[in-house]
């Protein structure tokens, strides 16, 4: 057999035969380099082997700064040299072709770039994440460019590239001028059914939301998987799960990162961790690098390619995995440790045409600040109650940022995320109904941390809502469209739930001032354009809308026991004008830089992090 580094790490002691026939067979499993294997499954540090190398004598070369001739690299696929960790250079006075690899010991490899290139290989010793790092630069421009434009080639319908077609642009334009032209006419007569209208259409989708919220109450998934079906999962028959985890500026929450990754109930020779980090993010890169533990993921560095989003990055990081089913966490998760297992069961139960399991999610500081409290009441309703009613409804299901899973196979059929989509997941739940596929619950939750300061806040929810604008626009273009696609149930369930979501947060601050005025003010103008039935019925909409919503917050508190939680629910209203003002940044943001990914600080929070999940794992919802 072909000598590599890992043979000579065991003849001085560093390493053991039965932890290289491991590596051996991962490496056969997943056509990687054993070096590879070894560093990204965690049977090895980087500071351990790279010391073990500069005693050995090979002394490592800095890849970023040396002559590379292009010629080489050209002849070279992506897959190949990001697999086997190596990077063609140039050619020496000798004639010989002088190559970085992580492994210069690596004879197999060494064998095959000389059948390659029909010349003498001199392996020279390189960082694994800088050889990374620079094949992606070099060889990664044509994935990159499928991971923004191929969703756009394939399925122009579907990509949020336009944000407004001619057609919305000559519609808003004509609804325009008609309202000016109407209130000229008639301007009392235009304001109260103006009045009515909003406060109607406030009402209706906070009552549509109290409705799906009941079904979700009293629908029992018939998807749960219970703890002894998990213990009945073999080892042996699991197949290969990939995980992805795209990270920007997130070297604080590495080490934290892969602590959540290593308490994961999975073989790990079939756990496929891809880090994606971008190509200008040396921060986490180094973080990487100087970790003294080891790490159980392969990084990936995804090269510049405007848009900067995570759809675009989860893209790119598609053409890299292995799994047959595929989620994706975010730096800070801790997901419960047999979820992988649970998706599992729960896809080998369901129909074929179940392409997506979505898990709940949840804060593990829920109880750090009245902002924490009020935002794990919302993921409280949302994943507890809103999702099963959904699913119940047989309407499209707007998934979430992170612990959704996929077959792999499927997502790649639908063509991954858009990446002009600053709210990815809401608008691939819609495009997994259009293709008449369904989304399915699993009861697994994955804990996070609950955004702790108002402006942080702020940033993250305005992206929410602009991607709820973008995924109503990209879906609307075209209405009978729709219908003929989804249905008329489907298409509005989509409406109340996504449409008027965005529009009940502009709505609520302008129905908040005619409420505040007429109690506090006795305007005459007010009461000559509009009347008291009128301001009655307005001002009837806004309590009813606004007490229903604080008993949907006061339901969310059961299903996890968060009893302490229930009295804050009266202060909904307060955070729902915390929701319009994120509604208005993001409404202008749609216009103004409708691709701008506002990037959410993580790590604020000041709960110890393994306390606050064993507390929060206290009160989990109960399971069969």
């Amino acid at each position: 057999m072909p000598a590599c580094a890992l043979h000579n790490m065991i003849s001085v002691g560093l390493f053991t035969n039965e932890k290289l026939e491991l590596i051996e067979q991962i490496a056969l499993d997943f056509d990687y380099a054993r070096i590879k294997a070894a560093l990204n499954f965690g049977y090895l540090t980087r500071k351990t082997y790279v010391s073990f190398l500069e005693r050995s004598g090979f002394p490592l070369i800095n890849v970023r700064e040396e002559e590379i001739d292009p010629q080489y690299v050209d002849q070279c696929d992506l897959i190949h040299l990001n697999g086997y960790m190596y990077l063609p250079l140039r050619s020496n006075a000798q004639g010989h072709l002088l190559v970085a690899a992580a492994d210069p010991l690596d004879e197999k490899l060494q064998g095959l770039l000389e059948l390659k290139f029909g010349q003498p290989v001199d392996l020279l010793a390189a960082a694994d994440l800088d050889i990374t790092w620079m094949v992606h630069k070099l060889r990664g421009e044509y994935y990159v460019k499928e991971s923004v434009f191929s969703l756009m080639r394939k399925d122009p319908d579907s990509s949020g590239l336009t944000t407004f077609t001619d057609q919305q642009l000559l519609f808003l334009f004509l609804s325009l001028v008609g309202l000016i032209g109407f209130l000229t006419l008639n301007f009392i007569n235009v304001a109260i059914i103006l009045n009515l209208g909003s406060s109607f259409v406030f009402l209706f989708a906070i009552l549509f939301k109290l409705y799906i919220a009941l079904k979700g109450s009293q629908y029992e998934l018939h998807e749960t998987v219970t703890k002894e079906e998990v213990k009945s999962v073999e080892n042996s028959t699991l197949p290969v799960y990939t995980i992805l985890l795209p990270v920007y500026k997130e070297d604080k929450l590495i080490r934290k990162l892969i602590w959540n990754l290593r308490s994961l109930d999975y073989p790990r020779g079939k756990l496929d961790v891809k880090l994606l980090i971008e190509e200008d993010d040396d921060k986490t890169l180094n973080a990487v690098r100087n970790l003294d533990f080891p790490a159980n993921f392969e990084t990936i560095v995804v090269p510049f390619q405007m848009p900067k989003t995570k759809p675009k990055a989860c893209n790119y990081g598609l053409f890299f995995c292995k799994g047959k089913y595929l989620t994706i966490y975010d730096a800070e998760d801790v997901p419960d440790s047999d979820q992988l297992k649970k998706v599992v069961a729960l896809f080998r139960k369901l129909p074929n045409d179940y392409i997506v399991l979505q898990g709940a999610l949840n804060y593990f500081n829920k109880n750090e600040n009245l902002l924490t409290r009020m935002f794990t009441l919302e993921y409280s309703y949302w994943f507890d109650y809103m999702l099963p009613g959904l699913q119940s409804l047989d309407v499209p299901i707007p998934l979430g940022g992170t612990s959704n899973h996929f077959k792999l196979d499927k997502l790649r059929e639908l063509g991954g995320w858009d990446p002009f989509n600053v709210t990815e997941d809401a608008d691939l739940g819609v495009r997994v109904f259009e293709k008449r596929y369904k989304v399915g619950v699993v009861n697994s939750t994955t804990l996070e941390e609950a955004n702790n300061e108002p402006f942080n806040w702020i940033r993250q929810r305005s992206r929410w809502i602009k991607g709820y604008m973008q995924t109503s626009l990209v879906h609307m273009r075209n209405p009978a469209k729709l219908v003929r696609r989804i249905g008329w149930r489907g298409f509005f369930g989509f409406n109340f739930f996504i449409v008027f979501t965005p529009i009940t947060f502009l709505l609520y601050p302008i129905l908040l001032l005619f409420f505040v005025a007429y109690l506090a003010f006795d305007l005459t103008v007010v009461k000559v354009v509009f009347p008291d039935w009128v301001l009655y019925v307005s001002i009837f909409n806004f309590v009813a809308g606004n007490t229903m919503m604080v008993y949907v917050n006061m339901l969310a508190v059961f299903k996890r026991r968060y009893y302490e939680l229930i009295l804050y629910a009266a202060l909904n209203p307060v955070y729902w004008l915390m929701h319009s003002i994120a509604s208005y940044k993001g409404l202008w943001q749609l216009i103004y830089k409708p691709f701008y990914w506002e990037k959410t600080n993580h790590g604020l929070t000041k709960m110890s992090h393994g306390a606050a999940a064993a507390a929060a794992g206290a009160n989990l919802p109960n399971e069969n």
